[in-house]
Parts: C-alpha cells; sequence; structure tokens
C-alpha cells in the first residue's frame, strides 16, 4: 500500500502490539518509534494528544498527496482509509 506510516509506541503497550501485529499481516509497512527513547517523538506524541503520551500515536502521510492523519490508537481500517485518502 502506498505511502507511510509511522507509529509512535511502547514495548509495554499491548494495543501498539495489536495494531502492529495487524498491519503486519496486511503486508503494510511501518516505521516504529518507541517514545521512550526518543524524547522528541514523545514530546510529538504529546503534542498530538492534549499533553498525554498516548500509544500507539499513527502518523500516516498518504502517497496520494492527501494531507497527513495522525491518529490516537486506530483501528486496522482507519490506517487503511489514511493511506488510500
Amino acid at each position: 500500500m502506498p505511502g507511510t506510516v509511522t507509529m509512535y509506541s511502547t514495548t509495554w503497550c499491548g494495543y501498539c502490539r495489536r495494531l502492529k501485529s495487524q498491519l503486519d499481516r496486511e503486508g503494510i509497512a511501518y516505521t516504529e518509534i518507541n517514545i521512550e527513547h526518543d524524547p522528541e517523538s514523545a514530546a510529538f506524541v504529546e503534542q498530538a494528544n492534549g499533553g498525554n503520551q498516548t500509544v500507539p500515536t499513527v502518523r500516516v502521510a498518504p502517497a496520494a498527496g492527501g494531507g497527513e492523519v495522525v491518529m490516537t490508537n486506530p483501528s486496522l481500517a482507519q490506517v487503511k482509509q489514511a493511506l488510500a485518502a
């Protein structure tokens, strides 16, 4: 699927593991960034979530030139829809 997906996560997040396994199963490539090891990414997640470090936070940039989308704990369907935009 065209476009890029970046997932901001932590090692202990069950929702992150679930979404990663779904993306893997569907063959959707993504870059994972552990916010516990990257302060700049942690700050981005806080900004996107009203000051909270809520994960998974997912940033999708569709290849078709649609606007970048940032979602918190999205479903697989929501990620696919953002990629297709």
